[in-house]
């Protein structure tokens, strides 16, 4: 079971980062691309956290498994900063990166559930980001249980589309899944997370 921290990583409003810290990261990520050690250790530092957070939830709470990632998306960072552009921020190209480290470097998915089985529902879908980080603990822990008992797909794209606001296109690039199935997925999947809320 993953605790309510992890939850709360992940529902936290984004942070504005104003042109000055835009620019000492730019600096920090242009050092470690160049070797510098310490420039990367501030960089992990800043974003640790939330590239664990990430990797939790991804693998469904298995604390082991998504330390091992985290640090395999860090090691992959390292190994990878000169090919980091900057025509997008360095946590976007970070947590990419650490999608692809967790789904499987660049490979399908490939056993996307079917949800033929499962009952339809009617009414709107139940949107995570909608609950706020101040719920009670035991409404997140609801929610938290719901997302795990999710199959590993739907799980993914729900996580990957309403917690980290990838869009579909993205998803479907992260994962190699045509973009109509990321959609498919993620209306089965809110579905489906009404169900096991009510």
């Amino acid at each position: 079971m993953m605790a309510a921290t992890a939850f709360d990583d992940a529902m936290l409003a984004a942070v504005t980062v104003g042109p000055a810290e835009m620019d000492a990261e730019a600096a920090l990520v242009a050092a470690a691309a160049a070797g510098d050690a310490g420039a990367f250790e501030q960089l992990y530092r800043t974003h640790a956290s939330r590239v664990y957070g990430l990797c939790v939830r991804l693998v469904n709470g298995d604390r082991a498994k998504a330390e091992q990632y985290a640090q395999d998306a860090f090691v992959r960072a390292w190994e990878n900063l000169k090919s980091f552009r900057g025509s997008a921020k360095f946590s976007t190209w970070l947590h990419r990166l650490t999608v692809n480290v967790v789904l499987g470097e660049h490979r399908l998915l490939k056993r996307w559930v079917s949800f033929e089985d499962l009952p339809e529902e009617s009414g709107p879908p139940v949107e995570l980001t909608t609950v706020h980080p101040q719920a009670r603990v035991g409404d997140r822990m609801d929610l938290e249980r719901a997302l795990a008992r999710l199959p590993k797909g739907a799980r993914a794209v729900l996580i990957l589309h309403d917690v980290e606001g990838y869009r579909h296109e993205e998803i479907s690039e992260l994962t190699g899944i045509a973009v109509g199935t990321s959609k498919a997925q993620l209306h089965r999947a809110r579905k489906l997370m009404k169900e096991l809320l009510q």
